[in-house]
């Protein structure tokens, strides 16, 4: 292959990411081009962080692949939500992937490592850091990473989520008007929960934050 296509191709593969990345934008910012596809901000923020009072989830920093597969499983009914369910059956392919990678490169807030082997402060914090494995609960950290940031496709963050989110998603398991996990495993994990200990991890992830700041 000559130098002069290799070059070519590298320019058109910067062309290509270029659009996609105005098209993200735009769609966060303003929406997408068919109707009922409402800009993401509108709900999450103007910096994707959402919008705590209101139980609207952070976005920015979350993995594209997850956010990309919460929206086809709102377009497919999986995971059920009036609104969503609307706006991501308004969204086209191109407009999933490229909003997707817009709010997975925004800044999103930096938490301090946790250590597990720590003395929890509280009941919250020892199964978020440890779990209650005589009752088969995991802790949370065990799949959602260190301090709750994140891992993969499968286990978004839940450091910087309002409590208000949290607790809402885990009713949701509990309840079983939420299933659209690996297995199962938040409903299995949800129903094993009280109502204070919900409510008690929820306060927990959503205080880590404030340990540090936004990058």
């Amino acid at each position: 292959m000559s130098v002069e296509r290799v070059l070519m191709g590298g320019a058109l593969l910067l062309m290509l990411g270029s659009a996609q990345a105005l098209e993200g934008k735009k769609v966060f910012s303003e929406g997408g081009a068919q109707p009922g596809a409402a800009a993401c901000m509108a709900c999450h923020g103007a910096d994707g962080l959402g919008l705590a009072a209101a139980g609207f989830p952070r976005l920015a920093g979350v993995s594209a692949a997850y956010l990309s597969k919460q929206l086809h499983d709102f377009q497919s009914g999986a995971r059920s939500n009036p609104v969503m369910t609307s706006l991501a059956k308004a969204l086209t392919e191109e407009e999933i992937a490229a909003v997707t990678q817009t709010l997975a490169a925004m800044p999103a807030p930096v938490v301090q490592a946790g250590h597990r082997s720590a003395t929890p402060a509280s009941p919250a914090e020892k199964l978020a850091l440890q779990g209650a494995w005589e009752r088969s609960i995991p802790a949370c950290v065990s799949c959602h990473g260190p301090s709750g940031v994140g891992v993969g496709e499968a286990f978004p963050p839940l450091s910087g989520q309002s409590a208000a989110y949290l607790a809402a998603q885990l009713n949701a398991w509990r309840s079983g008007t939420r299933h659209n996990d690996p297995n199962d495993l938040m409903g299995h994990v949800a129903k094993s929960l009280t109502d204070d200990e919900v409510q008690g991890i929820a306060n927990y992830f959503a205080a880590l934050p404030g340990q540090g700041g936004k990058p």
